[in-house]
């Protein structure tokens, strides 16, 4: 059964639908959410995750910041494969920690979010 809209019914429906508080408090709350996902940010970009390729004889690790910290190469891997193939493990380890990373970074901030997906924020 379909409703029939008056410009009365209308006008009551978008007074219930509007939130407590007006825009301003819904500005002042995404303000505080971009502060507290900054905060998290800052604090969070020293952490360090670790990613193995090549049957772990090669490490790379990484911060949450995206920065390259270490990679590690087992000499036993130059000896038998090769530079070439330590290059492409470091390369793989490396691209494999910085995805980790800012998997881990997401996880961290959709904590702030209550799971909402921001676009831009991370």
């Amino acid at each position: 059964m379909l409703q029939r809209w008056t410009r009365s019914t209308f006008a009551g429906y978008i007074r219930t639908m509007q939130f407590r508080g007006g825009m301003n408090e819904l500005m002042r709350q995404a303000a505080r959410v971009q502060r507290k996902i900054e905060q998290a940010k800052e604090q969070l970009k020293d952490k360090e995750v670790t990613f193995s390729a090549l049957g772990d004889k090669v490490k790379a690790t990484v911060t949450l910041g995206r920065r390259v910290v270490r990679i590690e190469i087992d000499p036993e891997l130059l000896k038998s494969e090769g530079a070439d193939m330590a290059l492409d493990g470091a390369c793989a380890a490396v691209n494999g920690a910085i995805e980790l990373a800012d998997k881990t970074m997401e996880e961290e901030i959709s904590k702030i979010t209550g799971g909402v997906k921001i676009p831009g924020v991370v």
